[in-house]
């Protein structure tokens, strides 16, 4: 037996029972031409600021949709289908009908300025979030943040904070797997590119779409969530006081750039919420992130530091435009084996050079993960993509078949064995099959393929049964939400500056 297998042997049921996943799932509000929703976010899906599974993101456009955690796949799938049900009836009932955009990539984009950014109120914490996202905008552009994806947030009961951060360490040195896999993104819309150095090549004659021919996940590569100011943040990932030290650091330092651009305008309009590389935790850009639930008003920094790791979230899953909910159960259960086998294998600590490394193979996978015979970092050698691939989902198996074996089901080992076949069968990934749909269905136009794809989502979740509990349900969330935030403006007892000045202070991020 290896020492994988006795580590998978050793965990009890109890606590293999006790997994948790939850999704936070992002989504433009687009009108059926294709054009992104200039509304505000719909009243009756309540306030954004205060609803506990409907929300938005960077823009009053972006929707997110959050379950709770869940004890089973079928459970967290469930919720998540539902909570699409929800948003659909209501966009349905849009003066101009809106659908849910699904797919990673935006849709048919205005000019930059034009692209609204998230509202929350008159509250200070509401007001914040809206400063936050100008900052946004300004650092790296708002068609940027028009990028959707799908989070998964992941705990195990027993383990420990030492131990999230060498699942982390693992979970960065393997992602590329999870980019093969699961992405989605191959292709996007000349719109978002305009203007830009880019490196794509034209799909047919390129005026409706761009992308690359053995691409995953344009989303996760130089085009998507990147920035070049914090590519000079070297974040460990050896442990919480190393880990909190390097985001100490960047959240306090002023960065020359964001100096000059000043927190408020000359008319005193703010720009963004400080000048430092990064302006609060979320900033930080990442393929995952070591979570703790925050009280309210405490900084993310602060709580890690304090009550230590609570889950991890997963953040380099694309929207899949082939699954209604963007996200299917076969690959929720390859995550769960995936993170336990990151969790459960030796994990050494990282090294600069290994960090650098592993960007490397993040970009090569999201822009050539099909290729044949591509190959990637380790250390001194440069092993096949699909060998290296290999040789991780081998060891997952005995992990699948123990929650096989405790859960006295199939679906486990199944959804394992359907990714390993996709190593052979690079055609079939999801990546791929997004590609043959774009130039052999739609006559190469991106826009064409993901409003189609959007459309049939919506069909298919407005076709499911419907009941009036439910309905009730989702009015008096949104209802709650609302009175929720008028007590939040009324208890407000500073002006905003002052309460910016308390909040943003060096001394809330230590403990």
């Amino acid at each position: 037996m290896s020492t994988l297998q006795a580590r998978i042997a050793a965990l009890g049921a109890e606590r293999l029972r006790g997994m948790r996943r939850g999704i936070e799932k992002e989504g433009l509000r687009v009108l059926p031409s294709g054009q992104l929703a200039l509304t505000p976010h719909p009243g009756a899906l309540g306030a954004a600021l205060t609803h506990p599974s409907i929300t938005t993101d960077y823009s009053e456009s972006l929707l997110e949709l959050i379950t709770r955690p869940h004890a089973s796949v079928q459970d967290c799938a469930a919720e998540l289908a539902e909570l699409h049900q929800a948003v659909e009836q209501v966009l349905a009932r849009q003066v101009e009908p809106e659908i849910l955009w699904n797919a990673s990539m935006p849709c048919r984009l205005p000019p930059d300025e034009t692209i609204p950014l998230g509202r929350y109120g008159s509250s200070n914490i509401g007001r914040a979030k809206s400063v936050y996202r100008m900052g946004l905008g300004h650092r790296y552009g708002r068609r940027m943040q028009t990028i959707a994806g799908i989070h998964y947030n992941w705990s195990l009961p027993g383990v420990g904070t030492d131990e999230y951060f060498g699942l982390i360490r693992n979970f960065r040195r393997h992602s590329f797997v999870l980019l093969y896999l699961f992405g989605a993104s191959p292709a996007l819309a000349p719109c978002f590119v305009r203007g830009r150095e880019h490196g794509l090549q034209p799909l047919g004659d390129g005026r409706r779409g761009m992308g690359l021919p053995h691409a995953t996940s344009l989303r996760m590569g130089r085009l998507g969530y990147q920035s070049d100011a914090q590519a000079s943040l070297a974040v460990s990932y050896n442990g919480l006081q190393g880990f909190a030290a390097s985001l100490y650091d960047a959240l306090t330092q002023p960065y020359p750039a964001y100096e000059a651009m000043g927190v408020r305008s000359l008319g005193g309009d703010y720009n963004q919420l400080g000048t430092s590389l990064l302006q609060i935790e979320n900033e930080f850009y990442g393929t995952i992130r070591a979570k703790r639930t925050v009280r309210s008003g405490e900084r993310p920094l602060h709580a890690l530091r304090e009550r230590g790791v609570e889950y991890v979230e997963v953040r380099l899953m694309d929207i899949n435009p082939l699954v209604p909910t963007g996200i299917s159960m076969q690959a929720m259960r390859v995550l769960d084996v995936f993170l336990l086998h990151c969790l459960l294998s030796d994990s050494p600590p990282d090294t600069p050079e290994e960090i650098s490394a592993l960007k490397h193979n993040q970009h090569l996978t999201a822009e050539r993960g099909r290729e044949p015979g591509l190959r990637l970092s380790r250390g001194q050698e440069q092993p096949m993509l699909v060998d290296w691939a290999a040789q991780v989902l081998d060891e997952c198996v005995p992990i699948a078949d123990r929650l096989d074996a405790l859960l006295d089901t199939a679906e486990y080992g199944l959804a394992l064995n359907e990714a390993r076949a996709l190593l052979q069968r690079p055609e079939a990934t999801p990546s791929a099959r997004v590609l043959a749909e774009i130039t052999g269905l739609h006559d190469n136009d991106y826009i064409a393929f993901a409003t189609t794809r959007s459309l049939t989502a919506r069909q298919m979740l407005l076709s499911s049964p419907w009941t009036r509990a439910q309905e009730q349900h989702y009015c008096q969330l949104a209802s709650d939400s609302f009175v929720r935030q008028r007590a939040m403006e009324e208890a407000d007892t500073l002006n905003f500056e002052d309460w910016l000045v308390r909040y943003m202070a060096e001394d809330q991020l230590v403990v």
